[in-house]
């Protein structure tokens, strides 16, 4: 199983956003920046994470984004399961299967539980999990130095 970009840049946004100075707006362009990714992409991301309720968007001059939830609110799987838009990891879990061994075929089950088990995994962390090194983050995606 592979994330898509999608996910795994939603996953970086929320980083940043996570270490980012509490009260203050990010801009796109810092992210961007930070990780050095498309400009393009970072916009879709922003919006659909504002869209989907994981931030808010703030337009205008001064506008930017920042979290809604606290960090440690926010589990990694409740973030991937909003953005990750296909979690069929065979074609038998998509709705219009037409696999020919679909009564019979045991794999179904086994790839259901590991996909939980995924899961069950992501839900013992937090967004703050992962940003547990707020200064060294900071100095690494240069978060800050803006002006």
């Amino acid at each position: 199983m592979q994330l898509t970009r999608f996910t795994d840049y939603s996953l970086r946004v929320m980083i940043f956003l996570a270490v980012y100075p509490e009260g203050k707006l990010a801009r796109v362009q810092e992210i961007v920046d930070s990780y050095g990714i498309s400009r393009g992409h970072t916009m879709k991301v922003v919006n659909q994470l504002g869209r989907i309720g994981l931030i808010e968007n703030v337009r205008g001059r001064c506008g930017g984004m920042r979290l809604i939830q606290r960090p440690e609110d926010l589990s990694l799987a409740d973030i991937v399961r909003k953005t990750e838009e296909n979690l069929a990891l065979v074609e038998c879990f998509s709705k219009n299967s037409d696999c020919v061994i679909y009564n019979g075929c045991g794999l179904k089950g086994a790839l259901h539980e590991a996909l939980d088990a995924f899961f069950d995994c992501l839900d013992k962390y937090t967004l703050a999990d992962v940003a547990a090194e707020p200064r060294e983050l900071e100095k690494v995606l240069q978060i800050g130095s803006w002006k």
